[in-house]
């Protein structure tokens, strides 16, 4: 076995003669205006922050972006909280690769006995194995990644280390692919075994490429390696690392021993032990923690700059549909006043009603004579009123009936604008999302239809009280106030309500009749429940916005959304 000579990583760096920090050592990252915890807290936070971050709107880029967000936080998990949290913590060497690159053989070998399962058939690797000196097992109880590995014990493993025999990265099982993956963002250093024959696959140096972003320290070993084949194959090796970036990384070379079991000889792993001893050190362990520490914290700004863009993608997004939908309201609320102007209300019962109510012998037949003349006493008032009940009844169905259905309506009118052709980004996300609004949408318009009954009896009181219009004589007002005397004997305050409900609703007749029994004082009262019962239904349409609002009220869609993560990104770049 050999190594690659005048490597960066080779080499860990020293502190200088007046005792500063070299660049790597994770005390330089601290070694800031503010205490080391502020840096572990403001990790914390944005972990937070990141956790809790959603796309709701199907854009594209949401699923990458959700991806990212997911790495991020695995991340922020596995290693940056962790290493924060405990720096004098061993530095964890996973050693990861490709089916049958020898991982498990070479960790055995590492250590000198068999500790984690080696063989030909596969997946091998079931549960990872995490080797530690005993004297750092105090120091790896906090470690997140114990929670899913085995732990054992060794004294052949150096103190300030601990190798971690990852699962493959290509298995045939699912959660060892997963499982790979998750150790590789904990790992402080990554030991990357591959073959001779298997060196030029894809998946390992896009595994690799995806180190190099997130800053980690790496090292490779090449397996089983024909002596014939290698100086081609570690010629080829070393132009691949130039070209992802990997230069500084040590290159270990194992020959083919040829078919074997067990451990290899100790002379073939002499060159990566003695390695790993030499970082094994404690100021030499803080330069790999540091180094990696660094280019996690790097990398972080970036990755997070990113999941704020898409935040605010999102974001605005939402304002563009939340705009589109202010505009297609327009028309329904529109088309809600017009409906309820032109009598709709009255279409059905209540013009039944009407017609049985001031049918020859019905109680409203014979309220005004053929001379004009307003008849009724107190006792026929009373009976007038209790038998023109069921008419405000009759109202208050037909109205809620009708504002009800201004809601189905604009609910459409909506719902198209999301859906079709020229619908906004995002729009048929939030039509997904948008839950039906029937029970509410009905529940709204019974209220608002009783509260439009309600109104009846004020409008009478406030018209029965209010002085005429105009500057108007003695006489004349003598005269009003007579005509409204007759026309309260006649039919009472509720039964003068009713009629002029029914007038509101759209029954000509009714309003002919209340403008008979008081004049121009009438008409202001079917003007004023005409006018209420439009705005109400003006605002059963705006319900419907109000429902789809819901959605687009999502914290993750509003304008400040992605400002938050930019704050976090901010502090981050104050403590680093």
């Amino acid at each position: 076995m050999s190594i690659q000579p005048g490597t960066a990583s080779a080499t860990p760096a020293r502190e200088s003669a007046h005792g500063r920090h070299s660049a790597d050592d994770p005390r330089s990252v601290l070694a800031r205006p503010l205490a080391a915890t502020s840096l572990l807290d403001a990790v914390r936070e944005l972990r937070r922050d990141v956790a809790t971050t959603r796309f709701p709107l199907a854009l594209d880029g949401a699923k990458e972006a959700e991806a990212s967000r997911v790495r991020l936080l695995d991340q922020l998990d596995e290693h940056l909280v962790p290493r924060l949290t405990e720096l004098s913590a061993p530095a964890v060497v996973v050693v990861a690769g490709s089916t049958g690159a020898g991982k498990s053989t070479l960790v055995n070998s590492l250590v000198g006995s068999e500790v984690s399962t080696a063989g030909v058939l596969r997946p091998t690797t079931r549960r990872p194995v995490l080797v530690h000196h005993p004297l750092d097992e105090d120091l790896l109880s906090h470690h997140p990644v114990l929670e899913s590995v085995e732990v054992v014990a060794d004294e052949n493993v150096p103190r300030g280390i601990a190798l971690l025999d990852a699962p493959d990265l290509d298995s045939v099982l699912e959660s060892n692919r997963e499982s790979a993956h998750r150790l590789l963002e904990a790992a402080d250093l990554w030991l990357f075994v591959t073959t001779a024959a298997r060196y030029g696959d894809a998946l390992p140096w896009k595994v690799l490429e995806a180190a190099v972003e997130r800053g980690a320290s790496i090292a490779m070993v090449l397996n089983r390696v024909p002596s014939d084949s290698l100086p081609t194959v570690r010629g080829d090796l070393l132009s691949r690392l130039r070209a992802h970036g990997l230069d500084g990384s040590p290159l270990f070379v194992v020959p083919d021993m040829g078919p074997h079991q067990g451990l290899l000889a100790a002379p073939a792993v002499a060159p990566v032990h003695r390695w790993l001893t030499m970082l094994a050190g404690p100021d030499r362990a803080r330069t790999v923690i540091g180094r990696t520490l660094r280019g996690s914290l790097a990398s972080l700004r970036e990755w997070v700059e990113e999941l704020a863009e898409a935040v605010q993608t999102q974001a605005d997004a939402a304002a563009a549909i939340g705009e589109a939908l202010d505009a297609a309201l327009v028309e329904p609320s529109r088309a809600a006043g017009e409906a309820i102007r032109a009598g709709s209300v009255a279409d059905g019962p209540v013009r039944a009603r009407w017609a049985e109510l001031s049918a020859e012998g019905g109680p409203l037949h014979d309220v005004v004579g053929k001379s004009g003349k307003v008849r009724g006493s107190a006792r026929a008032g009373r009976a007038r009123v209790q038998a023109i009940a069921p008419l405000l009844d009759d109202l208050t169905r037909s109205a809620a009936a009708a504002l009800s259905d201004v809601g189905a309506r604009t609910d459409v009118a909506l719902r198209g604008v999301l859906t079709g052709k020229d619908a906004p980004v995002g729009g048929k996300s939030v039509a997904k999302l948008w839950k039906k609004g029937g029970p509410r949408r009905t529940a709204a318009a019974e209220l608002a239809a009783r509260g439009w009954t309600a109104q009846g009896p004020r409008v009478v009181r406030a018209g029965l009280a209010a002085r005429p219009d105009g500057d108007v004589s003695g006489r004349a007002l003598a005269r009003v106030e007579k005509a409204r005397a007759r026309a309260l004997k006649a039919l009472g305050e509720d039964g003068l309500a009713a009629v002029a409900l029914a007038a509101a609703a759209g029954v000509g007749r009714a309003g002919t009749l209340l403008v008979t029994l008081l004049g121009p004082t009438g008409q202001r009262m079917i003007d004023d429940l005409v006018l209420d019962l439009a705005d109400r239904a003006v605002g059963q349409a705006g319900l419907e916005r109000t429902i789809v609002g819901d959605v687009l009220a999502d914290p993750d869609l509003a304008d400040d959304a992605a400002a938050r993560l930019r704050l976090r990104l901010a502090v981050l770049k104050g403590l680093t």
